[in-house]
């Protein structure tokens, strides 16, 4: 039997991107639809298409009360977690009338949990990519239904490849739906390690401090990794200058250059440090002194 009910719960433009996508197969399959907030956010725009395609809408913030929601389901359900950070008891993703997918920012098995673009930057990969996965008890552990694969640029920032990333996500949405509706994605195991690495919400790469005596490039990499713009998910990162404490404000790579002459042979201006980081850049990185 067909699904007769597809939930989407997540937030972002990947996710209102995958509403108006299914919304305009609903009919090819004849299911109910429905979306659920959970994370609400300033600009979020999913309220905002439910009302215009007719969607019926349920915003749950509380954990308890989204699970108390979800089991009650009846029919035949596919739920699309697009962009998601809850997670969902055993007990409903062993509900024999519920399938649950999950979008998950990086190449499954590699870097499961949370804030992947970051750890990928921050680890030095050159590859990433995103993982469509149905959902077990486990967490980032079902098996894998599609993956799209991206370069990471050598300058590229958190920001930049989530929004990447989110883009492959949707293309891969697209081109698995059918399979998954029609319950014939030939889906493969994972095949990790008992033990592996878990990356939690709460780990800041690096714990959010640097030495200034590090490789800059690695200086460099770390900054990336935390750089949401404003979306603030990382604490200002932290070093020392001249023994005191400091926070790095800003950061930019800027040509050799452009780095002002000190009049005391030394790198450091007022406000300001700059750091080598290759033959021909300097990484230019504003800081405020902590009391």
């Amino acid at each position: 039997m067909a699904f007769q009910k597809v939930v989407i719960i997540g937030y972002g433009k990947v996710t209102g991107d995958i509403l108006i996508y299914v919304k305009a197969r609903q009919k090819d399959y004849g299911c109910q639809l429905e979306f659920i907030e959970h994370e609400i956010h300033p600009f979020s725009i999913t309220e905002k298409i439910c009302s215009e395609n007719e969607i019926p809408f349920v915003r749950i913030e509380d954990k308890r009360e989204l699970a108390a929601y979800l089991h009650k389901i009846r029919e035949k359900t596919l739920l699309i977690s697009a962009s998601n950070n809850f997670l969902f008891p055993k007990s409903l993703v062993e509900k024999e009338n519920v399938t649950i997918i999950n979008f998950h920012n990086a190449l499954l098995p590699a870097y499961p949990g949370r804030n992947a673009p970051s750890w990928v930057i921050f680890m030095g990969e050159k590859e990433t990519g995103i993982t469509w996965h149905y959902v077990t008890a486990g967490i980032d552990e079902g098996n894998i239904i599609i993956q799209r694969t991206c370069a990471i640029g050598e300058d590229v920032k958190a920001y930049e490849l989530t929004e990447q990333l989110m883009t492959l996500a949707y293309e891969a949405f697209k081109a698995c739906f059918d399979m998954v509706m029609e319950e014939r994605a030939e889906a493969r195991e994972q095949g990790f390690e008992p033990g592996r690495r878990m990356y939690r919400s709460y780990e800041v790469p690096s714990d959010g401090v640097f030495d200034l005596t590090e490789d800059t490039a690695q200086i460099y990499r770390l900054l990336r990794s935390v750089d949401y713009g404003k979306a603030g998910i990382f604490p200002v990162l932290r070093t020392k200058i001249d023994g005191q404490a400091a926070q790095i404000l800003r950061y930019r790579k800027v040509p050799a250059a452009k780095q002002p002459a000190i009049s005391d042979g030394g790198n450091e201006t007022e406000g300001f440090i700059y750091l080598p980081l290759g033959e021909d850049s300097m990484l230019k990185l504003k800081y405020r002194k902590m009391e």
